[in-house]
């Protein structure tokens, strides 16, 4: 693999890092901002739905400049909007910072596209899995570390650690990137034809299912592993380092897959996986044991999907790629949100020991999406 994969992987370690960690430190941020946890929740919103809207408009009206500034750009937004959070005294200081990390964002979809032109086909998914690892790697490092210190030394530490790398990363990009980057930058011209083509619109509607399914229970996931089986807060912290650490095994594993059986067969046994083990979750109740194995295995499932995914996009129109990610990120946070909503619109009838059959209906309809998408359109009889 080329070297700069591998530094993309890093980064996108600081991002996810940076994306996730405020989720570990909500009660000392709502208390030094003096507003509701509920409240101080808002920033992963604001952080999603900016994600999802403004980082693909921003690569398209980046789409023309060179890569090395474009990854420049998105770097440094991401480090510049963790910086105002860090110094946050309000709360809507505190979103305005969520926002530009999500303009930042901007960084993971143009490194993606970057990776799918510098290997050849055959290698594609292994190159998107070295890339996402570092996304998959901030569950297990960036996460624990960042409440441990968020907790001891003050929220600000852990997002100013995080604006400190994102800055880092910017001058060891500088350092590290060659001058010309042979990739095409996104655009919006031939967009709406990609758009109008069912594969893609088969293949968005499958990423924002399966993130519902998965954020159902995700977003609730310490008061689901509590009432399934209670544990201690170290026990509940090494269960959910477990769980990311399946995660990354799952991206590498997604790639191999893909590149040994193909994205549609890969993604069958996938959601396969997903929906079967959501269905065994509530049936693990007082089973420490099994819980784990059902949660590592959901969690290589479940992670491994999205470079099948993002090499299903990739395959329709290569040189449209950057904006195709981009898309497809803008559906993973669309059913981010969605799955929090749904989850937090039913536990109060179903329990969250229950919570997780309440997304297994949105990982068969997953498995619909792939069924309906493999189709072929019945031809029109001659006139």
């Amino acid at each position: 693999m080329p070297r700069l994969l591998y530094l993309f992987a890093l980064c996108n370690l600081v991002i996810g890092t940076g994306a996730f960690v405020i989720s570990g430190v909500l009660v000392p941020i709502s208390e030094g901002l003096d507003v509701s946890v509920a409240a101080a929740g808002q920033a992963m919103t604001v952080y999603a739905l900016a994600t999802a809207v403004l980082a693909p408009l921003a690569l398209v009206l980046t789409g023309h400049w060179p890569r090395r500034r474009a990854l420049w750009f998105g770097m440094g937004i991401f480090g510049l909007g963790n910086l105002v959070c860090a110094f946050a005294t309000s709360l809507p200081m505190l979103l305005g910072g969520r926002a530009l990390m999500g303009v930042g964002a901007m960084f993971t979809p143009v490194a993606a596209g970057i990776a799918v032109a510098l290997v050849e086909p055959a290698r594609r998914g292994r190159a998107l899995s070295l890339v996402f690892l570092g996304i998959s790697l901030s569950y297990v490092i960036g996460l624990p570390l960042g409440a441990w210190l968020g907790f001891r030394h003050g929220w600000q530490w852990p997002i100013g650690l995080v604006a400190a790398l994102a800055l880092l990363s910017c001058a060891v990009l500088a350092a590290w990137l060659p001058r010309d980057i042979a990739t095409p930058g996104a655009s919006f011209k031939g967009l709406g034809s990609l758009l109008a083509q069912r594969a893609v619109l088969w293949t968005l509607s499958l990423t924002m299912l399966y993130f519902v399914a998965i954020f159902v229970v995700f977003s609730y996931v310490g008061p689901v592993l509590q009432a399934l089986v209670p544990m201690s807060t170290e026990r509940l912290s090494i269960t959910l380092m477990l769980f990311g650490l399946s995660g990354a095994v799952g991206t590498v594993i997604g790639g191999w897959a893909n590149d040994r059986f193909g994205p549609k067969r890969s993604l069958v046994v996938q959601l396969s996986l997903l929906g079967c083990m959501m269905a065994l979750v509530p049936l693990t109740q007082g089973h420490y044991a099994l819980l784990v194995l059902v949660f590592v295995v959901w969690g290589i499932a479940g992670f491994g999907m999205m470079t099948p995914q993002q090499s299903r996009l990739a395959a329709i129109s290569p040189a449209q790629a950057p904006i195709l990610l981009s898309l497809n990120t803008s559906m993973l946070y669309v059913g981010t949100a969605l799955g929090a909503a749904i989850g937090g619109a039913v536990v109060g009838r179903v329990g969250f020991a229950q919570l997780a059959w309440v997304g297994v209906p949105f990982a068969i309809a997953g498995l619909a999406t792939l069924w309906i998408s493999a189709r072929k359109p019945a031809l029109l009889p001659a006139t």
